[in-house]
């Protein structure tokens, strides 16, 4: 037995929502970054500012949501990248939060934005950009629409330190013989970013065990109940992907009204590393 290492812990964006506040929507006609909405009240802290508070509270890996994004001018790009680097904080994915490249109509439109998504992700320094790889059901068509959308997303990608990878969540991929499906027709030329929290029911635990054997990167949502912590679920989460071989980071994802962001992150942290797995 053995613990899992703090340098194995992420946080993202997502889990720290109320403390920035500020959104900025997604529009896929164009690649103009929306108008900010305070779609969580007016926040306490911007994208530029967090890496060093992130710091000071001992994670060194980000994954941010795309829609956290105020700027896709190259100057505050460049800006943020400086601050991850003088903070010491990897970005470890840039999680592109919109688009459906499985839609019989809208598919080639939606490839195209994350296509421009992606090449923030390069511009950002990240090492891996999450992309949705549909919300179809998942007929043999849909599955069909996407593994040709990935494939050519990967095609521009080609040559890139960015990893590509998809994520076991909406219609698509809401069962593992369909994340299964995708990723053999893909070859290894997308990853699987595999979340927690995404799937449920009596088979959720050997659903996720059959998928996290691929699985890179991991989004470890935990549920709390009443301002507590659901250890048993979190835990039989985090073992099972242990026992399929997952060997990547941790990246805590929080969104619950109490505890607070830092309180809550830090209790899911502490479970994660206090472990034997």
């Amino acid at each position: 037995m053995a613990q899992i290492a703090a340098d194995r812990i992420a946080v993202s964006t997502w889990s720290l929502h109320r403390l920035l506040g500020m959104t900025y929507p997604h529009d896929l006609t164009t690649n103009e970054i929306g108008p900010m909405q305070e779609t969580y009240g007016e926040g306490e802290e911007s994208l530029l500012g967090l890496p060093s508070v992130l710091a000071n509270h001992g994670y060194h890996r980000l994954e941010i949501v795309s829609f956290h994004l105020r700027s896709r001018d190259p100057i505050y790009l460049a800006e943020l990248r400086d601050q991850l680097k003088i903070a010491n904080v990897r970005l470890q994915t840039l999680l592109i939060d919109a688009g459906d490249i499985s839609h019989p109509e809208h598919g080639a439109r939606d490839q195209k934005w994350i296509a421009g998504w992606i090449e923030i992700a390069n511009e950002l320094g990240a090492e891996n950009a999450r992309i949705i790889a549909g919300k179809q059901k998942p007929t043999r068509d849909a599955l069909d629409r996407s593994v040709k959308a990935l494939t050519a997303l990967a095609d521009g990608n080609a040559g890139s330190p960015v990893r590509l990878v998809t994520e076991n969540w909406f219609d698509l991929l809401a069962e593992p013989a369909h994340v299964h499906f995708l990723l053999d027709k893909l070859d290894g030329r997308i990853g699987l970013l595999g979340d927690f929290g995404n799937w449920g029911g009596p088979n959720k635990y050997s659903d996720l065990k059959s998928i996290f054997g691929r699985a890179e990167l991991c989004h470890a949502k935990a549920s709390f109940i009443d301002g507590d912590l659901d250890e048993a679920d979190y835990g039989a989460c985090v073992r099972l992907a242990e026992e399929a071989g997952y060997k990547g980071p941790y990246t805590l994802i929080f969104d619950s009204e109490i505890p607070g962001e830092w309180h809550g992150l830090a209790t899911e942290r502490d479970f994660i590393t206090a472990l034997d797995v």
